[in-house]
């Protein structure tokens, strides 16, 4: 369900709802889920209840979160194996441990070389299915354990390919050393790997400066709420006030 299902939907929460978020810059999917099951919670009186998102998005992506709720969470793995839309910013001529603007630059590269012809030979590389190494800084697990607290600590673990498929990759902008671009993707891309790849086919460097997510499977990001909003909405007792037996 969406906001523009109803001008005013009431969301049965424990029954089961799936909320359409926009997560804020700087936020990560987590704070998203705890704020939202926080205020459910205060808002029912009550100690527990399922929440949980679809797909992570990185803290400084902005874009599309599917938020499921009560018995809804059981279409997590459902919704997370749907093919994902991005808008973004690769900066060229520079890379960084995490492959976005997470972290500090570590490292810089001539730009003077890269012309239309070589981003459009470069862009044709990254269509189709491919086999794509997950950065570093990412939440996979090894040993049990998060790469991006191995990344923290200064640990290098060789990290495997994994198959990826590229159904789209517009550039829709060039003004160096950024690019912009429009991605359509299958579950599990990396679009920060993709920037530094793409930076690496310009014989040059790339990451990810700027992330959207605007569409996941036929939820778009237009009827998202705005994470205020929903909170707000919330409040005001647009919600089912009854506790289900089990």
């Amino acid at each position: 369900m969406n906001k523009d299902d109803n001008p005013l939907p009431q969301y049965d929460f424990q029954r089961g709802a799936m909320l359409l978020v926009d997560k804020p810059k700087g936020w990560t999917s987590f704070d998203v889920v705890n704020k939202i099951r926080s205020k459910i919670r205060y808002q029912l009186g009550i100690k527990k209840i399922k929440v949980g998102h679809s797909g992570t998005l990185d803290p400084m992506a902005t874009g599309l979160l599917i938020i499921c709720t009560g018995k809804f969470t059981k279409k997590i793995n459902e919704l997370q194996g749907l093919s994902k839309e991005y808008t973004g910013t690769i900066t060229l001529g520079a890379t960084t441990p995490s492959y976005d603007a997470e972290t500090e630059i570590d490292a810089t590269y001539p730009t003077e070389q890269i012309t239309e012809e070589l981003i459009e030979q470069a862009r044709q590389q990254f269509l189709g299915d491919l086999e794509q190494i997950p950065p570093m800084f990412s939440a996979i697990k090894v040993d049990g354990q998060p790469l991006y607290k191995k990344a923290r600590k200064g640990q290098v673990v060789e990290v495997k390919a994994r198959p990826v498929t590229i159904h789209a990759f517009d550039i829709q902008e060039v003004e160096l050393p950024e690019v912009d671009f429009r991605v359509a993707c299958s579950k599990g891309t990396y679009i920060r790997s993709l920037a530094y790849d793409f930076g690496k086919a310009l014989r040059s460097g790339g990451y990810l400066s700027r992330l959207r997510r605007t569409q996941v499977g036929d939820f778009h990001i237009k009827d998202a709420w705005n994470l205020e909003e929903l909170v707000q909405h919330i409040e005001s007792g647009a919600y089912v006030e009854r506790v289900l037996e089990e």
